[in-house]
C-alpha cells in the first residue's frame, strides 16, 4: 500500500515509467553496488591478488538477495552507506568478507554506480524519442501537402504546409539524437581510482607494479561494458559529465516544449487537437472544453528539466581540488529527477504526437481568410503582363486591401478583397484568371519537397539504423 501520510514524488507516481524508476531506486544501485565489488575482486584475482574462486563464487550467490535490515541497522552505528552494504555482504559472504572491496574508495562503488545508471536511463530516453521522430515523420508525410497559414511573430505570414511545419518539431528532436548519441558513445567509466584519484592503495595492493594497476583500471571497466575510463580523476568522475548529461536532457526538453506550444495554439485555433478521450473532462466548470491537457504537461515537465539543468552546471563549478561532498544531496535529486521528468515528456510526447487530430476545413477557412492579402504580388504582377503600370496598379491594391481589412476587423464579415479585385475593370482580369492565381498550393513553395527530401536524406536512414527501437508502447497515468 502506497504511504499516503507522507510526501510522495509525482514523477514516480503520475509522469515517470516504471523502467524508469526501477533505474534510480535503491534496488537498482545496491545491486550494482555487488556487481561492482564482484567484478573488482574477479579482475584482482586475475592479476595475481590471493582472492580463491570459493571466495567469488560466494559473492556472486550473494549479489541478488540484499539483506538490506543487516545493512540499515548497521549504517545507524557508522553513518556511512558504503562501509554499511561492504558489511551487510560480508554478513551474507564470511569467506570473503576480507576481501570485499579491496583498495576501493566509497566512490568506485558510488561513482561507477552513476554512471553505468544515466548510461542505462540515456537509452531508455533515445528509445523513446526514435517512437516520437517515427510518429512525427508519419504525419509529415501524410500531410506534406495539406497548406496552411505559416507565423512569424505569431502573426499570418506565407503559406507553409501541415507536414512541413511537423519537420521543425523532427529536426529539433533530430539535432537532440546527435547529441545524445555522442554523449552515450563517449561516456567513460570512473574505474579503479583509489582515494583522490591516484590509485596509490592499488600500487600498494599490487608493489608498485603499474602496468598490474593499469590493467585492472582497464578489466573492470571492460567488464561494465565500457569502452573506456577516465585516465584522470579527483575522487570522483568529474562532475562535468553530470552537467553535460543534464544539459542534453534540457535541450531535448525544449524541443518537446516548443513542439507542446505549437500544438497548444493550434488547439486554441481549432485546427489540430491533441488525443481526447472518450469519457475525459476538459473542466470541471465548463463542460464542453476540450483542453490540451497533455500538451500542457509536456511544457510544464518540460520547463523543470530545463531549469534542473542549472544544478549540476553549479556543482561542477564549485567542487574544490579533488572533491568537496556538496555535489552529493543535490546530484541524488537533480539527475534522478532530470530523466525522471524526461521520461514522462517522452511518454505524452509518443502519445500525442501518434494521435494527432487535424481538421482541414478549419485550416483552409483560415487560410482563404488570409490569403488574399497575400496574393496581391502575384496578381500585380499577372496585370503588368497584360499592360498595367505596376506603381497604379500596387495603389490601387493597396486602397482595396485597406478597405477589406476594415471590414474584418471592424465589421467582422468574411475578407472580400478578391471580389473587390474581381469587380474592379481597371486590373483587366476575368474572374477566373484571378482565381487561378489564388490557388493555395501555388503559395507553398517547395514545402512538399522539402518533406520528403528531409525524411528521405536524414531521418529514414536514422529510423533504419534504430529500427530495433521502434514499437515502443507507453501507458499515460493521467
Amino acid at each position: 500500500m502506497k504511504r499516503r501520510d507522507i510526501y510522495n514524488t509525482p514523477l514516480n507516481t503520475r509522469y515517470a515509467s516504471k523502467e524508469m524508476s526501477y533505474l534510480f531506486s535503491d534496488e537498482m544501485k545496491f545491486k550494482t553496488w555487488r556487481k561492482l565489488w564482484v567484478a573488482l575482486a574477479e579482475c584482482e584475482k586475475q592479476l595475481g591478488l590471493n582472492i580463491t574462486d570459493e571466495q567469488i563464487n560466494e559473492l556472486k550467490a550473494n549479489a541478488e538477495n540484499i539483506n538490506y535490515e543487516v545493512a540499515e541497522e548497521r549504517e545507524k552505528e557508522v553513518r556511512h552507506d558504503v562501509m554499511s552494504h561492504v558489511y551487510a555482504y560480508g554478513v551474507q559472504c564470511p569467506k570473503a568478507k576480507g576481501i570485499i572491496h579491496l583498495g576501493a574508495t566509497s566512490c568506485y562503488v558510488g561513482d561507477n554506480t552513476d554512471l553505468i545508471v544515466m548510461r542505462e536511463a540515456l537509452f531508455i530516453i533515445k528509445k523513446k524519442m526514435v517512437n516520437v521522430i517515427n510518429s512525427l515523420t508519419e504525419f509529415a508525410l501524410k500531410y506534406k501537402e495539406l497548406p496552411t497559414l505559416g507565423f512569424t511573430h505569431l502573426q499570418p505570414a506565407q503559406l507553409t504546409t501541415v507536414g512541413k511545419r511537423a519537420c521543425l518539431w523532427i529536426q529539433d528532436l533530430y539535432m537532440d539524437m546527435e547529441n545524445i548519441d555522442f554523449v552515450i558513445d563517449h561516456m567513460r567509466f570512473r574505474g579503479v581510482k583509489g582515494t583522490t584519484g591516484t590509485q596509490a592503495s592499488f600500487m600498494e595492493l599490487f608493489n608498485g607494479n603499474e602496468d598490474k594497476v593499469k590493467a585492472l583500471d582497464k578489466m573492470v571497466a571492460e567488464k561494465m561494458r565500457f569502452k573506456s575510463e577516465f585516465m584522470i580523476t579527483g575522487q570522483t568522475y568529474t562532475r562535468k559529465v553530470d552537467s553535460i548529461i543534464l544539459n542534453t536532457l534540457s535541450e531535448i526538453a525544449q524541443s518537446a516544449y516548443k513542439f507542446s506550444n505549437d500544438l497548444r495554439i493550434l488547439q486554441n485555433m481549432k485546427e489540430m487537437e491533441e488525443p481526447f478521450e472518450k469519457n475525459q473532462i476538459g473542466s470541471s466548470a465548463m463542460a464542453y472544453k476540450r483542453n490540451p491537457m497533455r500538451s500542457e504537461r509536456i511544457s510544464a515537465l518540460s520547463r523543470y528539466v530545463i531549469v534542473d539543468s542549472l544544478n549540476p552546471a553549479i556543482t561542477a563549478s564549485t567542487q574544490w581540488f579533488e572533491r568537496t561532498l556538496d555535489d552529493s544531496a543535490n546530484k541524488r535529486i537533480s539527475v534522478a529527477e532530470a530523466f525522471l521528468a524526461l521520461d514522462g515528456v517522452l511518454n505524452l510526447y509518443m502519445n500525442v504526437s501518434s494521435n494527432m487530430v487535424v481538421y482541414p476545413k478549419v485550416i483552409e477557412a483560415h487560410v482563404k481568410r488570409e490569403l488574399p492579402f497575400m496574393a496581391t504580388e502575384n496578381i500585380i504582377m499577372e496585370a503588368v503582363k497584360k499592360g498595367g503600370d505596376r506603381q497604379d496598379l500596387h495603389e490601387r491594391i493597396r486602397q482595396h486591401s485597406m478597405q477589406a481589412a476594415k471590414v474584418v476587423k471592424e465589421e467582422g464579415k468574411e475578407n472580400d478583397l478578391i471580389s473587390r479585385i474581381i469587380n474592379d475593370e481597371f486590373f483587366n482580369m476575368t474572374e477566373e484568371e484571378i482565381l487561378s492565381l489564388i490557388d493555395p498550393k501555388k503559395f507553398i513553395g517547395r514545402a512538399p519537397g522539402q518533406v520528403v527530401d528531409f525524411i528521405q536524406t536524414q531521418i529514414k536512414p536514422l529510423l533504419e539504423e534504430n529500427n530495433e527501437l521502434l514499437g515502443q508502447k507507453v501507458e499515460i497515468n493521467v
